[in-house]
């Protein structure tokens, strides 16, 4: 398990336990070198105390040229277990005596080299001036080993190791006790969350256990508790009102839908039967009475059908936009370009008269309904060929492309365009941006395709400049693979 997974209690332990062990190391530690320089030390001054002691009792025996006295002198040395070698040189340097007796010559040096003491290769060496008055009659020669000073450190390792045991298990003792105190109430807290979280029970609230910080922490952990448990009963008091408030609505909405269906039975109907009657009596009346009238009455007889006829078209328009909301879609996946060309074919029929440049570009296939996006392509093709028939060359430009989860279709025109001041008009019904004389329609036919992309989950824009074109986009979600 990783450290930053461990329960806190088990992080207290090892952080007090890290912390004690670096302590006392580092102090084991100084006290360890502050020993070992201090005994070398102290080992250098008693050997350079010895050789004085040595070298001031050996100036009669340099001076009358007796080794038998001196070797004797060098035997004192035996009270010093730790001196492994010993010898005095004469003035000319040259081997006078030695210690141990039988040691070999060439465990001396040949003669002296220098005078105080140096630690070599694991011991002390050093060499004594042997002078008598202002006269130096000799040198003493000096070799300690380290043993004593090696047993003592070893000896300290022992305690420092005792010492951090003892020590270790101290702070661990300690700890133990110690953390609980702290780790405690951080617990219980931890644990009412946890059974706040798995019961949704705020009315628990957790136990004080001092004015300390933690003490602070738990009443600030009560008060978000009540807090929320204010809020629950709150939220549970407008759940039931809007449940309520649901029903209400939902039965308003039933009730407004029969009346939407009636009124839209009652335009199916009633409406329709005297816009047919008024078309129908009108071209008997032509018919029988045409001849009598005069140019006026002729005219004003086209006006009455021809606005009769758009009547029909209003009504009929009104009707497909209604039952858009009501309409379940049932969606299949499409091809748009086959849907598109026999859009086209079948609408330029009436326009072959017409210099008319269509370019019908690759159409990424869609899940959708065929008929509502048939009816879609309808009313954009229809708006291009119509807002295009003051051009001499019309240019339409269809295409689509996949990108970023949705399928983006195009259909550019270079007709009379619109102006981006008056967009937000463009998608409303009855909302026209040009002139009923200008260009005929019920301005209803963007709102529709605006309906029907929007429950097939997708979206129209446009962009206009006046007199220079038009291009209307609309996106649908992409085909999931």
């Amino acid at each position: 398990m990783r450290f930053k997974d461990l329960p806190i209690q088990k992080k207290l332990m090892r952080y007090i336990l890290l912390i004690s062990g670096i302590v006392l190391l580092v102090t084991c530690g100084s006290y360890f070198v502050y020993e070992y320089f201090t005994f070398r030390e102290t080992t250098m001054q008693k050997l350079s105390t010895i050789g004085k002691v040595i070298a001031a009792n050996s100036t009669a025996a340099l001076a009358f040229d007796n080794s038998a006295d001196a070797e004797e002198i060098l035997l004192a040395l035996k009270t010093e277990p730790h001196i492994i070698a010993a010898s005095l040189y004469n003035e000319k340097g040259q081997l006078f005596s030695t210690y141990p007796a039988g040691l070999p010559a060439d465990k001396f040096p040949v003669r002296p080299t220098w005078d105080g003491y140096l630690f070599l290769h694991s011991n002390l060496e050093g060499f004594e001036p042997v002078i008598q008055g202002n006269k130096r009659l000799g040198t003493l020669y000096l070799r300690s080993d380290l043993k004593e000073m090696n047993e003592r450190l070893r000896l300290f390792g022992i305690i420092a190791t005792m010492v951090l045991a003892v020590s270790f298990l101290l702070a661990y003792s300690l700890s133990r006790i110690l953390q609980k105190k702290i780790s405690k109430p951080i617990l219980d807290l931890a644990s009412i969350a946890q059974m706040i979280s798995g019961h949704h029970d705020y009315s628990v609230r957790a136990t004080k256990s001092g004015n300390d910080e933690m003490g602070s922490l738990t009443d600030a952990f009560n008060q978000m508790l009540a807090q929320i448990d204010e809020q629950n009963k709150a939220l549970n008091a407008f759940n039931q009102n809007l449940e309520q408030m649901v029903q209400e609505r939902t039965l308003e909405l039933e009730t407004v839908n029969k009346e939407l269906e009636s009124f839209s039975y009652s335009i199916s109907h009633d409406l329709r039967a005297p816009v047919r009657a008024i078309h129908g009596y009108m071209n008997i009346f032509s018919e029988e009475y045409g001849r009598q009238v005069d140019e006026e009455g002729k005219r004003l007889i086209q006006m009455i059908l021809t606005n009769g006829y758009k009547m029909g078209r209003l009504i009929d328009d009104l009707l497909a936009f209604s039952k858009l909301g009501r309409k379940e879609l049932l969606k299949t996946k499409v091809s748009m370009h086959e849907i598109v060309s026999g859009c086209w074919n079948e609408l330029y029929k009436e326009e072959k008269d017409r210099n008319v440049e269509f370019m019908l570009k690759t159409l990424p296939e869609a899940y959708a309904e065929r008929s509502t996006i048939q009816q879609v392509w309808i009313n954009l093709i229809s708006n291009a060929l119509k807002y295009t028939k003051n051009k001499p060359v019309v240019v339409i430009e269809i295409s689509g492309e996949e990108k970023s989860g949705e399928i983006v279709y195009s259909i550019k025109d270079n007709g009379s365009g619109f102006d981006m001041e008056y967009y937000s008009k463009l998608f409303g019904v009855f909302q026209r941006l040009h002139s009923q004389e200008e260009f005929e329609g019920t301005g209803v036919g963007l709102a529709i395709v605006q309906r029907v992309l929007e429950k097939h989950g997708g979206k129209i824009w446009a962009e206009g400049k006046v007199d220079e074109g038009a291009v209307f986009y609309f996106s649908l979600p992409a085909i999931k693979q």
